[in-house]
């Protein structure tokens, strides 16, 4: 059984969802899934889930994401990107007026918690159906703003009508919204016409494999770059089961403090605790309860 994360460097003009199809084909596995979606005309990481590690994929999906972005002034379209239809275009001279050192202005005035609408071409749904479908039917469906938080942002290269801004945002953030609206508040328009990303927790890009090696290298190798589910949740306190607490966790026994055995003080805010066997593999991911004297299990692997 192949168990763990692999990292994938995604092309351009693939979708997430194809990425995970040839993943699944190459590792041979029935079992597999993103951490989060990547547009088809953005590159980047693409976290993959394979077997087993799909149940761990939740960790990721409100985790910090890293970007490089490339926003186009003068532009809107119906997509708030490079793919969409163009509706509407700013005069020329007005895009020629805007100043590099206004464009630095406004993208700081994004940083921190904000309301962010989500953009009508997206996959959240309405009525069960996904948001871009209603869209190709002409129906331009806007769902209530959701919080978000953009914990950094900086102009990486000006080349206006273009720059490129580097990003550190929560999950659930959309970057074509965010180039929208900066195209707005310099009053000439944006869309998005790059987009890479470089992070999802603590993964980063260059952990990443192409698509291509993987389908020109043999099985074995190719398992080579599967992390192992135990090194995949570095942000959770981690205790080390001794065979008492392995069998408690194998028959499904009720776990009290005593049997994780820390401290308060390492306990994160969310209460997860992964837990490994005397082989180092993971074998349960616990979440303290309300009380702090016992433990639910949110993940099981042992067995």
């Amino acid at each position: 059984m192949t168990n763990g994360m692999l990292l994938v460097n995604k092309p351009e003009g693939v979708s997430s969802a194809r990425v995970v199809d040839q993943v699944k084909k190459i590792f041979q596995v029935k079992k597999a899934g993103h951490t989060g979606t990547l547009d088809p005309f953005a590159t980047g990481l693409l976290p993959v889930a394979l077997g087993r590690a799909t149940r761990i994929s939740r960790f990721f999906l409100g985790s910090a994401k890293h970007y490089r972005a490339v926003v186009t002034l003068g532009i809107e379209t119906d997509t708030l990107d490079k793919t969409g239809r163009v509706t509407s275009q700013a005069d020329p001279d007005l895009v020629s007026s805007i100043q590099p050192e206004q464009v630095r202005q406004v993208t700081a005035e994004f940083a921190g918690v904000q309301q962010q609408v989500a953009p009508s071409f997206s996959a959240l749904k309405h009525q069960g159906q996904p948001l871009y479908k209603l869209a190709r039917q002409g129906k331009m469906i806007k769902k209530p703003p959701r919080t978000i938080e953009i914990y950094s942002i900086s102009v990486t290269r000006m080349d206006l009508p273009e720059f490129e801004i580097a990003v550190q945002c929560s999950g659930g953030t959309y970057i074509r919204s965010l180039a929208h609206d900066m195209g707005r508040l310099l009053g000439c328009g944006a869309h998005l016409s790059g987009l890479c990303r470089t992070g999802v927790s603590q993964f980063t890009l260059d952990q990443a494999v192409d698509l291509n090696t993987l389908h020109t290298c043999d099985l074995q190798t190719a398992r080579t770059h599967i992390l192992p589910m135990a090194e995949c949740l570095p942000f959770m306190p981690l205790v080390q089961a001794d065979t008492a607490l392995e069998e408690k966790i194998r028959y499904g026994r009720k776990l009290q403090h005593q049997d994780i055995g820390i401290g308060t003080d390492r306990v994160a805010a969310d209460g997860f605790i992964r837990i490994t066997g005397s082989d180092g593999r993971l074998i349960a991911v616990v979440r303290a309860d309300n009380n702090g004297a016992d433990y639910n299990y949110c993940c099981v692997f042992s067995g």
